[in-house]
């Protein structure tokens, strides 16, 4: 009876809500109805932002209670979280995930080697940033983005 007692006592443990997105609400944002699947796609990147994704979605900064939720097909998803610079060999499997997901969709850029290729600009297996590659409509700047971002950009998508 102890454990049990210490998880009601200590009850939930996670980050308080960060305030009202910044930026205005996307447009397609009110065809979501406030509920987003999202699909996490690596294009090249160092594994880093990826790391903040999972940070984004654990029990701490719990992405979920806004409505955003991972899943593993692009024919389920409506967002699609897009890291690392594009590399010639994930350039046509990206833009293969993107046409496959259903409309409306959204492309989110995160961290600074998707938005502008970052410290990967002019290697020779750099296909380009992820705006070269596919229509990008949110971008989440850093290198990595902390998670309290990523989760601020999601709640532009889904409007909560």
């Amino acid at each position: 009876m102890g454990l049990l007692r210490k998880i009601r006592d200590t009850g939930r443990v996670a980050e308080p809500a960060p305030p009202e997105p910044d930026g205005e609400q996307l447009p397609a944002a009110g065809e979501f109805g406030g509920s987003v699947q999202v699909r996490c796609v690596d294009a090249g990147s160092c594994n880093g932002c990826e790391i903040e994704i999972a940070g984004a979605f654990n029990p701490v900064y719990d992405a979920e209670r806004y409505g955003a939720r991972l899943v593993a097909s692009p024919r389920h998803a409506d967002v699609a979280l897009v890291t690392g610079p594009v590399t010639r060999n994930m350039a046509e499997p990206l833009r293969r995930t993107v046409a496959a997901m259903p409309e409306p969709r959204l492309v989110v850029a995160v961290g600074d080697c998707a938005i502008n290729c970052g410290e990967f600009a002019g290697g020779y297996g750099v296909e380009g940033a992820v705006s070269d590659v596919v229509p990008v409509d949110l971008v989440v700047p850093g290198c990595p983005p902390r998670p309290d971002e990523i989760v601020a950009a999601l709640r532009r998508v889904t409007g909560r």
